[in-house]
């Protein structure tokens, strides 16, 4: 499908669709340019010739429909790369329920680390982790201590 990203191809497949004349007259292609566009659509399935004239082949399209289809992330998944934070909802609740998620996965309730123990425990999910822990904060999923040399996680 890729030869579809070059105009000259685009408007010969469309003639070969529309069933038009393709000749250097109706396209304003020179014989040599134009010889290589139309193999170069036979090739990727797009047309095909039958009885000596170039029509538009189904086939490309039906290999791509009978192909499985890719599989969608749902959930929290939808946010993540490699196990990572690429984005964070829009969603107050999806956020609210990925943020649980990052909880739930690097901390134990009660637990108390200072700084630099929440940052490592929070660097796998995300490569900014102070904006991961203020979101945290400001979930109430976690908490500075009273004394406000520590965090922990917030028991439910």
């Amino acid at each position: 499908m890729g030869i579809l990203a070059n105009d000259d191809a685009r408007a010969v497949y469309a003639r070969i669709v529309l069933g038009e004349a393709i000749d250097e007259g109706s396209t304003g292609l020179r014989s040599r340019r134009l010889g290589r566009l139309i193999a170069d659509l036979v090739a990727s399935g797009l047309a095909e010739e039958r009885d000596g004239v170039l029509v538009a082949s189904g086939e490309m399209f039906r290999a791509m429909l009978a192909a499985e289809p890719v599989q969608r992330a749902t959930g929290i998944d939808r946010f993540l790369r490699d196990g990572r934070i690429d984005q964070y909802p829009a969603s107050a609740a999806e956020r609210r329920e990925l943020l649980e998620w990052v909880v739930a996965e690097a901390f134990t309730p009660g637990e108390e680390l200072d700084e630099p123990a929440v940052n490592a425990r929070l660097e796998p999910f995300s490569s900014d982790v102070a904006i991961l822990r203020r979101h945290l904060v400001d979930h109430e999923l976690l908490e500075r201590t009273p004394s406000g040399s520590s965090y922990a996680a917030v028991v439910r």
